[in-house]
């Protein structure tokens, strides 16, 4: 087997054949899309729905900082903005900023380069701290 630039024996790299950049983008949007098309005609406000349960609240009986997401997001479907802030104000505030990395990776797949976002060690704690805060305050206060 002869590797790209032709040689042969124990040098050559077999390397297989990788997806489009643009494909995991795209995945994540279409399961997105299936997904909102589902939740869209499921109220998770009411008991009897196959929706997943957050596991960090079922096991500590205490909110995670995404707990509320599903509501919120059905509930934005549906015009009940003020419901939707109820269900989950931080999740509420970050969604623009999650929808433009998702939207960032999909362009950039679909220009066929491979992209993902490399935030530093400061703005991880920042995300990781925020998130500790939310989670703390939003128990206390329940």
């Amino acid at each position: 087997m002869a590797d790209a630039a032709g040689r042969t024996g124990p040098r050559a790299v077999h390397r297989p054949r990788s997806w489009h950049p643009a494909a995991a983008p795209l995945a994540v949007l279409a399961a997105g899309a299936a997904g909102a098309a589902y939740l869209y005609t499921t109220d998770p406000h009411q008991p009897g729905h196959v929706l997943p349960r957050c596991p960090f609240r079922l096991v500590t009986g205490l909110l995670c900082p995404a707990c509320g997401g599903t509501r919120m997001v059905y509930d934005l479907m549906h015009g009940q903005f003020a419901a939707a802030w109820a269900d989950n104000r931080l999740l509420l505030l970050v969604s623009p900023v999650a929808l433009a990395l998702l939207a960032r990776w999909a362009w950039e797949g679909l220009r066929g380069r491979r992209w993902r976002p490399n935030p530093g060690r400061v703005t991880q704690a920042l995300i990781l701290a925020t998130a500790v805060v939310w989670a703390v305050v939003r128990n206390l206060v329940q």
